[in-house]
């Protein structure tokens, strides 16, 4: 049996007014022919499938026909698991007609999808509050999924009745998953736990998350889920959440991120994405593999003194988004501004940093007999660690004061 886990697609997201529509178009089209080219068995989309509660008729276009795709006409088993990002209402509304082409939409965490069978012979032969057992076409033991979508605190106070506690998650989850694997889970199939939520070793290092992405950890969310919280039962667990690809523990199974498809904010700069490839048998786990996906734009983030070292580097990187820190002894000129983004269209930021100056930090006491010029030259002081205003910014405080003194 082949398995591909891919997570974190966030179809509709934006970096900041510069639409990555059309590229996560591209990245999907290549999932699919890694499925097609692979010949796997099952998809495994691991949470955050939209960027946002009310995805556009684009996003949403896109997402059920790449999985329609995927599903090769009910000969392959998707399920697809709410993230912190997605409405759990929205990800189960199209539900009945998935089912035809084996699509199974878990938006909630007390789901339970009823037994049934495609044309393809794609058949869910046992179900459980977060359980399925499948059958597949081209397997000759079964695969037996625990699902777990993304559930913040009121979400679990709701559905799974829990109380508001520091371990209450963490307890509720690991009794939850347990159960299940001492009921349905044994060495006679192959058995996957996926979720979407904040997972790293107890006593670890805690793993990043992305500059924007919403935090799960604590902020009006759960605390993070433990690899011993798991069963020893399951033979891989599929992570979402964290858009870098990593390995957060080996026991009792590999508990692996597959990577968002695309990098999503500039804290991602570099970072090579993925999914992998699972290959099953009964009882266990065969191989895992991260295949690397190539389309997309390229994040880089870069800093310079000079200007024109800027453009030489910007023409070398044409196709790729950036972010650019100018650093200097003054605020950019908006002339200089200009000969960037008319040298790179891909610009999505420009950040300005002046120089720290050796001077002391401490504010001078004002002498008020100064011009307002002057006074103005000496606040600026103050606050940018002793840099002189640059003769472009005085000139537009002149035109300012000019402005005031004439409507006076």
């Amino acid at each position: 049996m082949k398995i591909l886990h891919t997570a974190d697609w966030h179809i509709g997201k934006r970096l900041d007014n510069y639409s990555r529509l059309e590229e996560q178009r591209l990245v999907l089209e290549e999932i699919c022919g890694i499925a097609e080219r692979e010949n796997v068995d099952a998809i495994i989309v691991a949470g955050d499938l939209f960027d946002n509660f009310n995805p556009s008729s684009e996003a949403t276009e896109l997402l059920y026909s790449t999985l329609h795709r995927l599903s090769a006409n009910g000969t392959r088993a998707v399920v697809a698991i709410a993230g912190n990002h997605d409405s759990p209402e929205r990800i189960q509304v199209p539900d009945a007609l998935a089912k035809v082409c084996g699509i199974l939409f878990v938006g909630f965490p007390n789901t339970e999808i009823k037994p049934f069978c495609t044309q393809g012979q794609v058949e869910i032969v046992r179900t459980a509050k977060g359980f399925i057992e499948l059958t597949l076409p081209n397997a000759d033991f079964p695969l037996r999924i625990l699902h777990t979508p993304y559930a913040n605190e009121q979400r679990l106070r709701t559905f799974l009745g829990i109380e508001e506690s520091e371990e209450a998650l963490r307890v509720h989850l690991q009794n939850h998953w347990q159960e299940l694997a001492d009921l349905y889970l044994d060495d006679k199939g192959f058995n996957l736990l996926a979720t979407h939520l904040f997972v790293m070793q107890k006593g670890g290092p805690m793993p990043e998350e992305p500059d924007d992405e919403r935090p799960i950890l604590h902020i009006g969310g759960a605390q993070a889920i433990y690899t011993e919280n798991f069963p020893k039962q399951v033979h891989y667990i599929a992570l979402g959440h964290l858009h870098r690809y990593q390995v957060v523990d080996k026991y009792p199974a590999p508990a692996i991120y597959s990577s968002s498809p695309l990098a999503y904010s500039f804290s991602e700069a570099n970072q090579t994405k993925y999914v992998v490839l699972i290959e099953a048998e009964a009882g266990k786990l065969v191989s895992y593999r991260p295949i690397e996906l190539t389309k997309g734009k390229k994040l880089r983030r870069k800093s310079f003194h000079n200007i024109d070292e800027a453009i030489i580097w910007l023409g070398e990187h044409s196709d790729d988004l950036i972010e650019l820190t100018i650093i200097s002894d003054n605020y950019l000129e908006a002339a200089d501004k200009k000969r960037l983004t008319e040298a790179h269209s891909g610009i999505i930021q420009i950040i300005p940093q002046i120089k720290r100056s050796e001077e002391s930090e401490a504010a001078s006491e004002i002498d008020l007999s100064l011009s307002i010029e002057k006074l103005f030259g000496e606040y600026f002081k103050t606050k940018n660690k002793g840099q002189e205003p640059s003769d472009g910014l005085m000139e537009v405080f002149r035109e300012v004061l000019g402005t005031e003194e004439e409507s006076a």
